[in-house]
Order: C-alpha cells, then sequence, then structure tokens
C-alpha cells in the first residue's frame, strides 16, 4: 500500500454519471483516475454508469485536508453539489 504522503497533492472531484448522478471521490492523479471510472474499473457505484464527466476538481496539499473536503461534499444535497459546480 503507497503511502498517502508520497504525493506532492490530492485532488477532490466530483464526477457527472451517464445517468445525471454524482459522485464525489479523492485521488493523488485524477486524470487516471477518470480513465479507470470510465473504464468500469473506479469505484463500485460508477460501473455500469459510464460515461462519466468531471464537472468539479479541487485540489489539497495533504491527503487530510482532501478527505476532509470529500467528506463534507458527500453531505451535501445534490442542489447544493450543483450549487458548487456551477460556481467553478
Amino acid at each position: 500500500m503507497s503511502n498517502q504522503n508520497n504525493h506532492p497533492h490530492w485532488w477532490v472531484y466530483i464526477i457527472e454519471c451517464s445517468d445525471s448522478t454524482y459522485y464525489t471521490g479523492i485521488t493523488p492523479n485524477i486524470k487516471q483516475r477518470l480513465q479507470k471510472h470510465n473504464a468500469g474499473k473506479g469505484a463500485s457505484y460508477t460501473r455500469g454508469r459510464g460515461p462519466v464527466k468531471l464537472v468539479y476538481s479541487e485540489k489539497f496539499l495533504t491527503h487530510l485536508e482532501a478527505a476532509q473536503q470529500e467528506c463534507f461534499i458527500k453531505k451535501l444535497t445534490r442542489q447544493q453539489k450543483y450549487d458548487i459546480i456551477k460556481s467553478m
């Protein structure tokens, strides 16, 4: 297992699935993670809901900060997530 502190930064992201639902995640490599989601090898939630598209991303210096933001976003309503996306 890789050490979470070995990455120079972390991304919190929201993707929109083909069924118009949102998925929020965290990764050190956003491009690679999106490829996995679209290949059906990402999170179980996104399997069968592809293709997905990136609609929001935010960069953090530590895994802890990114994980806290991910947790915050996951608790939001769909409308609140939409508002964050549109504010980009």
